[in-house]
């Protein structure tokens, strides 16, 4: 039976504000008022009256604002991004089939036509969620792809962020953040085109925004705050486990880390280290950090490894680090979780930002049952048939018959015409009865 050292007293929804009504008021309004009502929110929320569509000039502008050192870095990343979403592309293709002789069956992948992704510029200036957004709407061939940030009161949209959404090949930059910027994507203000899918992390209102939108557009997923679990065994370090855990939750008030480990004084060190870490970072990412370890960290001994597979799976992170011996049984055990880092060499900030693999992952649970962006989400899966007359009057008959036992008399007649057409003067029992 798993042993809670520290069980959390909050759950990422336990204190969650009803935002639903705020938000559903501001689409409502910016949907009826189009461009000025985005822009009056733009004003009132990021106190930004400037240039909404990026031009040309303030794209190179915003370039020249980023050392080459950081553009460097940033190349690194977007190049590995960039490979591992084209090998990713590369597992999906084209495929036909043969049905039953005469009747051929086919799967053909369309990418969507235009992407809107968000790129938070709020509490941290989210350059990697650019990249990741735009580099992979772009690899899976979406013709346009909007990339939108919230500007600063000053500054504008970050530099970095910027020339990240330039490189990767957005086609559009807004400077425009909030239910607005995800509003004035979706409803293809300031000559752009309507976006399909709206993909990219955000705050609360963000995240309530693309959920009402949902439907009228595809969504990458519905995100809560970002988690965190480290599995870790007797041969983990102690220190590295510790900083690794405030590290993620330095990424807000309520974004959980979990500890679950097969080794008692392992978690007690780990305990005692904790705070001292926190208390060395800045003072918004310790406060962030210090409250997220407080109210939503979890430290859990179980008695084996087999305990601890249990308890990952049921708990489905977004993030999954092992920390372990025998890296090669748990990537074949465990079953639920975003994205996987095994061994102490990689970490999850190593994934945040430039291993590449991509960083927008499922929240809350959602593991379970989804897995992260990837180029997929920005195809559609679509089928298509034909058939010869000899092959379709096996498909006819059985057609007719269904569909009267359902009760769909004129989906049985649409069969019943072709047979009647195709093999005149022949006599078919299409009825539903014995």
């Amino acid at each position: 039976m798993a042993e809670y050292l520290k069980k959390a007293s909050k759950t990422p929804t336990s204190d969650a504000g009803d935002v639903r009504e705020t938000v559903q008021a501001i689409l409502t309004e910016i949907e009826a008022g189009g461009e000025a009502a985005a822009r009056a929110y733009a004003e009132k929320f990021d106190r930004y009256d400037g240039n909404v569509v990026l031009t040309r000039d303030e794209i190179a502008e915003a370039g020249s604002k980023v050392s080459q050192k950081l553009k460097d870095d940033i190349r690194f990343a977007y190049d590995n991004v960039r490979r591992f979403a084209e090998a990713q592309k590369e597992t999906i293709r084209d495929i036909q089939i043969e049905v039953v002789p005469g009747l051929i069956a086919g799967q053909k992948s369309i990418p969507c036509q235009a992407a809107g992704c968000y790129a938070p510029g709020g509490r941290y200036s989210h350059i990697a969620s650019a990249m990741m957004t735009v580099t992979t709407a772009k690899v899976a061939g979406c013709s346009h792809i909007t990339a939108c940030s919230p500007p600063r009161l000053g500054v504008g949209v970050n530099p970095a962020i910027t020339y990240t959404a330039d490189l990767c090949g957005a086609d559009a930059i807004l400077a425009m953040g909030g239910v607005q910027g995800i509003a004035a994507m979706a409803f293809g203000l300031f000559g752009l085109p309507k976006a399909d899918i709206l993909v990219g992390p955000g705050n609360q209102f963000v995240a309530e925004a693309k959920r009402i939108l949902f439907g009228r557009v595809g969504i990458d997923m519905f995100a809560g705050p970002t988690d965190s679990l480290i599995l870790a065994d007797e041969t983990a370090d102690p220190e590295i486990v510790a900083v690794d855990l405030v590290g993620q939750a330095e990424h807000g008030y309520n974004s959980p880390v979990w500890l679950v480990t097969s080794h008692r004084p392992l978690a007690d060190a780990v305990l005692e280290r904790v705070p001292a870490l926190i208390a060395a970072l800045p003072e918004l990412n310790g406060q962030n950090a210090a409250a997220a370890w407080r109210d939503y960290a979890e430290v859990i001994v179980c008695k084996d490894r087999e305990e601890m597979a249990k308890v990952a799976d049921e708990y489905a992170p977004e993030h999954l680090s092992v920390q372990a011996a025998d890296p090669d049984w748990w990537l074949e055990r465990l079953q639920c979780y975003g994205s996987l880092f095994l061994g102490e060499e990689t970490t999850v900030a190593f994934g945040d930002k430039a291993s590449g693999t991509n960083h927008v992952l499922p929240t809350s649970g959602a593991a379970r049952y989804t897995g992260g962006l990837s180029v997929h989400k920005f195809m559609k899966m679509v089928t298509w048939q034909r058939a010869t007359r000899d092959g379709a009057r096996p498909v006819a008959e059985a057609t007719a018959r269904i569909s009267r036992l359902e009760g769909m008399e004129g989906h049985a007649r649409t069969a019943d015409i072709r047979l009647a057409k195709y093999f005149p003067g022949e006599n078919f029992d299409l009825s539903a009865a014995e």
